[in-house]
């Protein structure tokens, strides 16, 4: 499954959302806590897998999540206990851009 921009993905291990702002990195894998993100339209809430131990550093509502290429952007709509990853590797927080002086 290639995520489209707009379009909202849940984990099925915890509570964590979000919403792709950008996607190019084609059917890359994509998950939360060790386990596949899937449509919101495509998860009926119910079906609970098994939190990885290794990747529960957690997602803080309203930070955007990137990948180190620049080929994925997230919006996290919903936190939870999962950490975000793409393939092997983790999803970093996406830092502020610094405002211009105003002196």
């Amino acid at each position: 499954m290639e995520p489209k921009v707009g379009s909202t993905l849940v984990s099925t291990v915890d509570d964590t959302a979000v919403v792709v702002v950008r996607w190019s990195a084609g059917a890359a894998p994509l998950t939360c806590g060790g386990a596949p993100m899937v449509g919101k339209d495509d998860h009926d809430g119910s079906a609970r897998g098994t939190l990885d131990p290794d990747q529960a550093s957690g997602t803080v509502l309203g930070k955007r999540y990137v990948a180190a290429d620049g080929s994925v952007e997230l919006l996290c709509t919903k936190a939870g206990q999962g950490s975000l990853a793409l393939g092997d590797a983790a999803l970093a927080v996406k830092a502020a851009k610094p405002l211009p002086a105003s002196d």
